[in-house]
């Protein structure tokens, strides 16, 4: 499903691509629509492959955008600034206004005559224009919304690598810098020295912007990789690598895991449909390696082969199911652990609850002013969001258990958890093995895959046309 605000960026788009004499759908094709802007405004089309560069492709961006709305006399800073953050309402705006209509390219020199001072040198110009996308980027990326990109495979096949997707900033409220100076559209380490992107020494207390609403369980949720504030890294909160998984359980809930199936308060969660995992695949020891063709049509990974006659491998339900119909093919099921078995790996990573990434729970997760009683058999569970995420310091002494020096029995937290679970479950290191997520962790909602490019493509075209532009479920 598409985003209604891109719907309705991309109608404006329609209406000002006509206006321009260019046919309507030539807007609807990422990378290209932005070819025709650039044609339009008349700027050097090599700004094309600027667009490849992460960072710069979002200043790049803004300032097509720029050059393309000046074009149609939209020439004012109050116009320039609103088309840059509001685009779903200021674009279609123009797009179906009729007084509005293409006056001709931005970067002519007729078009500087007409609507600039003319003691602005080009240089000048470039410079306040790189100036103001670089602000307008910023801005965009740290409050509305920001470009990511999938690299690894934990959410798939709800998620696929190479997914080029935006997260919205606004639908949990925007998250203000805890640490305030840092290099523009670097995240926490800068490309090609390797160090530190930011300076730790001035840090923010946490606080968000209002928002449309909450995290809210099956949502696709970025956020940062809470284990990133250990050795060797100890980055601050808003550094940490980012994330994205799906929320499975929300602050006071209880969760478990049975056999692979997800329970919340005693509900079972509905299982994504694209989700993946591992399944055992018994032969009659005739079908040997399964052929390239065969691994791509049906997205089978990670395949092992442990006898002759026995496979296992990573996929989805469907494919699991079509590969039942393959010749020599005589079973195929999850490969699912079973209760009891103890993996240290797995949360809260202590051998009195023998668990297991398929078995696990029951858990509540945390929320803003829950207490819990604290003895041997919580604190596995919640130590870590006391000491850590909530900054105290914790000391257990014998049976005594000390929080900033006094005696304790019990603790009261100041924050919402969340519970994040990768689609591909037997592929994701998540919430099961690191636990909770806090929620200054919390980065943004994931809404729509804009441009997905597939590496492993047998064929020259590497797009992946039905995912471009798709909503993210």
């Amino acid at each position: 499903m598409i985003s209604p605000l891109l719907i309705l960026i991309l109608a404006g788009y329609w209406k000002l691509f006509e206006k321009a004499g260019r046919p309507g759908w030539e807007a609807l094709i990422p990378v290209y629509q932005l070819y025709i802007m650039l044609k339009l405004s008349q700027r050097p089309l090599w700004l094309l492959l600027l667009l490849a560069i992460p960072g710069i492709n979002f200043i790049i961006s803004v300032g097509i955008l720029i050059d393309f709305i000046k074009s149609f006399g939209k020439v004012g800073i109050g116009q320039i600034t609103m088309s840059v953050l509001l685009p779903f309402v200021f674009i279609p705006k123009w797009g179906f206004d009729k007084s509005t209509r293409y006056v001709g390219p931005s970067a002519s020199e007729n078009f500087r005559e007409k609507y600039r001072n003319l003691d602005k040198s080009p240089a000048r110009e470039w410079a306040e224009a790189i100036l103001f996308a670089v602000i307008a980027a910023m801005v965009i990326r740290g409050l509305f919304m920001e470009a990511f990109t999938i690299p690894t495979s934990s959410m798939e096949s709800s998620l696929m690598v190479g997914d080029f997707l935006f997260v919205s900033k606004i639908n949990y409220g925007a998250r203000l810098p805890m640490t305030p100076i840092a290099f523009p559209f670097a995240h926490h380490t800068m490309p090609l020295t390797g160090t530190k992107a930011y300076w730790d020494g001035i840090k923010l207390p946490y606080y968000r912007l209002p928002g449309f609403g909450e995290v809210k369980k099956g949502d696709v949720v970025v956020f940062n990789y809470p284990m990133d504030a250990d050795s060797p890294f100890y980055r601050p909160v808003d550094k940490q690598e980012n994330y994205i998984k799906r929320c499975q359980g929300s602050p006071g809930d209880t969760l478990k895991l049975e056999y692979g199936q997800v329970y919340v308060n005693n509900q079972p969660m509905p299982t994504p449909p694209n989700a993946e995992m591992e399944y055992l695949v018994h032969t009659d020891g005739l079908a040997g390696i399964f052929s390239p063709g065969t691994l791509y049509d049906l997205h089978l990974e990670d395949v092992q082969q442990y006898t002759r006659a026995d496979f296992t491998v990573n996929t989805t339900v469907l494919s699991a199911e079509k590969l039942k119909s393959y010749p020599h093919i005589k079973t195929v099921k999850p490969d699912i652990k079973l209760r009891g078995v103890y993996d240290p790996e797995v949360f809260p990573h202590d051998a009195h609850f023998r668990w297991n990434e398929d078995n696990l729970g029951p858990i509540i997760i945390p929320r803003k002013g829950w207490t819990v009683k604290l003895d041997s058999m919580t604190m596995p569970f919640y130590r870590r969001a006391i000491e850590v995420y909530e900054n105290n310091k914790v000391q257990v002494k014998g049976n005594s258990i000390l929080i900033n020096g006094s005696r304790a029995n019990s603790y009261t937290f100041k924050m919402d958890y969340y519970w994040m679970m990768g689609d591909n479950r037997h592929n994701s290191e998540d919430s099961r093995f690191w636990g909770f997520v806090p929620e200054d962790h919390i980065v943004g909602k994931a809404v729509f895959v804009w441009m997905s490019w597939d590496t492993n493509a047998p064929s020259w075209c590497k797009i992946r046309w039905d995912r471009v532009l798709r909503g993210i479920n």
